[in-house]
């Protein structure tokens, strides 16, 4: 498979959280081509789990249409120059009221890299204890939602959210084979 390169960038709107806009590219046969890109700054998910339950949360994603999406905690990563490690510990905190002593990173993948260079950085977290510091993010609707581990089926029948679905299935299978 043969390389490309950027060309050309046009950023034609900036929000809060995104800015949308257009690259264009020349690859290596001399073709040139024109996509059209959403800019995103990355996020971190998270897999909080104790000897009982994996800890979730429900909130309204208003873009999606959904009053009540089940989500593992997750949060995008807004502190520049923050690790990703670092923003992990923070939204634990700011979702569930959380900290965590083991971390462990699982996966770093793109959301959707035919438009988008949203990243997630994926992370287990063990050692769960109440985080009497941590407060929730202003505006925020979160229910945190404790999940019995016997019940992950239920639990990924009813999640539509892809980051949720990639842990959720990580953390049955690791069940299931007496890795967890």
């Amino acid at each position: 498979m043969s390389g490309f390169e950027r060309i050309a960038v046009q950023r034609e709107w900036t929000g809060a959280v995104v800015s949308v806009g257009r690259e264009r590219f020349r690859h290596a046969d001399g073709e040139e081509v024109s996509r059209e890109k959403v800019w995103h700054p990355g996020a971190v998910g998270i897999i909080p789990i104790d000897d009982r339950q994996v800890w979730l949360t429900r909130q309204p994603r208003e873009a999606a249409g959904l009053t009540a999406s089940l989500e593992i905690p997750a949060g995008k990563r807004d502190i520049e120059g923050e690790p990703p490690l670092e923003t992990a510990r923070r939204e634990l905190g700011e979702e569930i009221g959380k900290r965590a002593s083991h971390w462990v990173q699982l996966a770093v993948f793109f959301t959707s890299p035919g438009f988008s260079d949203e990243r997630v950085w994926l992370y287990v977290a063990r050692g769960l204890e109440d985080d009497p510091g941590a407060a929730p993010d202003p505006g925020e609707r979160i229910e945190v939602v404790p999940w019995p581990l016997d019940d992950l089926a239920g639990a990924i029948a009813e999640c539509a959210d892809s980051k949720s679905l990639i842990a959720l299935h990580w953390l049955a299978a690791q069940l299931a084979s007496g890795q967890l």
